[in-house]
């Protein structure tokens, strides 16, 4: 008699159970020894990692162009500027055209020299205000000042005695030799076809009086050599509360030896105030206009010609339309009295 086979439950060999549990327990026991074998080396492949990540690094960066940018450089005004040449202007008040003329002056006086803004702390404030002024301070193109006592700029009087200090240039020109001096009321030509530097070899000049004027030398727009005026306060010293700075250093300087000091009898000028010159380098609008002189604007033509030349005097000077104009001016400043028949009638009149 022949035994029978087992068959389990589920109708499947016995055999074929006992297989598949077997690959299974196989599978588990290599995934769980894979994982140990991992475990244990990847601590002794961690620097080798990281050291071919580096050097993959370094590789790609070597392909890149070399590339250095420097946030804060160093301004050095030295070199930038030439030391020897600087625009001053003297100002107390804060007026309101200070900034856009600073900034026309600096865009036409050549790029080597450095400007001086000397002031109070009001005249100083409104100008530092500004994005442009910031600029050029940082830039080193530019010296706010405000000076400390005995020093002030507070009236005319104050500044004369500033200038004819030999102290002032000891302490804050040390190292000037051409100095343009210029005020709140004068301005420089950018159609003007000669550069400050062209005038280098003078010892001070200026706008002149007359034609025949052996001085020309009007300081409201003037370039001085400091080592000509130094000369000067060396031995002669100013009396307080007399005449103007220009006048005191025109008395003087004509007469020093070695001195070259322009005239009003050449040909070019290099600033017009009281007499008329067709394209100077600059105008000098004495007190902002309030002391216009005949021979430069009472003329139409004249006037015409200096602004058509000049535009740049509509900034610094007082300024009204054509059609503000008063009835019956003749454009010289004139108004003629009118005729009795001229005149309008009242009321009633027949």
């Amino acid at each position: 008699m022949t035994a029978a086979m087992a068959t389990p439950p589920n109708g499947k060999p016995l055999s074929n159970s006992l297989l598949a549990t077997s690959k299974t327990r196989i599978i588990l026991l290599t995934a769980l020894l894979t994982t140990w074998l991992l475990a244990s080396l990847l601590p002794s492949y961690k620097q080798s990692v990281k050291n071919l990540a580096q050097k993959k690094y370094a590789a790609a960066i070597g392909h890149f162009p070399a590339l250095k940018v420097d946030w804060h450089p160093r301004v050095d005004s030295d070199v930038q500027f030439n030391s020897s040449k600087v625009a001053l202007l003297i100002e107390g008040r804060p007026i309101p055209h200070l900034v856009p003329q600073l900034l026309h002056m600096i865009s036409v006086v050549p790029p080597d020299w450095r400007f001086k803004f000397i002031g109070t702390n009001k005249s100083v404030m409104s100008v530092s205000r500004s994005f442009a002024t910031q600029y050029q301070a940082l830039n080193g193109k530019l010296d706010l000042v405000v000076l400390p006592r005995p020093w002030k700029v507070d009236s005319k009087e104050d500044v004369y005695r500033l200038l004819t200090d030999l102290r002032f240039y000891n302490d804050y020109l040390s190292e000037v030799e051409w100095m343009l001096k210029f005020e709140s009321d004068s301005i420089m030509c950018a159609n003007s076809g000669d550069t400050l530097d062209d005038w280098l070899h003078y010892d001070w000049a200026g706008a002149p009086r007359s034609t025949n004027d052996r001085f020309a030398g009007n300081g409201g727009l003037s370039l001085r050599r400091i080592s000509t005026v130094k000369r000067i306060l060396g031995f002669q010293s100013r009396y307080n509360d007399t005449e103007p700075e220009d006048e005191w250093f025109g008395k003087r300087i004509t007469v020093l030896p070695g001195a070259k000091v322009a005239s009003g009898t050449e040909e070019n000028h290099f600033s017009v105030e009281d007499t008329w010159f067709e394209k100077p380098m600059g105008y000098h609008i004495r007190d902002m206009g309030n002391s216009l002189a005949d021979d430069v604007w009472k003329d139409p033509e004249k006037r015409k010609a200096n602004f058509d030349y000049c535009p740049e005097l509509a900034m610094i000077m007082p300024m009204k339309l054509e059609r503000e104009r008063c009835e019956g001016d003749d454009k010289h400043g004139n108004i003629p009295p009118q005729d009795a028949d001229s005149k309008p009638k009242g009321k009633g009149a027949v």
